[in-house]
């Protein structure tokens, strides 16, 4: 969901729930069908802030995503890439 975010412009992670709560092709992405239920935004606040606080898992996980996007030529790695930095 996170990547949806980072993708979309979507920086309010209340906003993020809510938009993949309504949006298909979100859901779709996210593998939660039409009846999966959507995460909690405090989810994500709370790993971030707790449980990963001291971890840099989130930046790792995300060069990853970069890095295989790249490889496959998407068109909106560049654009990702230019949020990076």
């Amino acid at each position: 969901m996170l990547l949806i975010g980072y993708c979309f412009g979507i920086r309010s992670e209340r906003r993020l729930c809510d938009e993949v709560h309504v949006n298909l092709a979100y859901r779709w992405f996210c593998r939660l069908g039409l009846d999966g239920a959507v995460p909690d935004h405090s989810t994500f606040s709370k790993n971030r802030h707790g449980r990963f606080r001291q971890s840099d898992l989130f930046r790792r996980v995300f060069e990853s995503v970069l890095r295989a996007a790249s490889r496959n030529d998407w068109s909106a790695v560049k654009d990702l890439q230019s949020m990076r930095a």
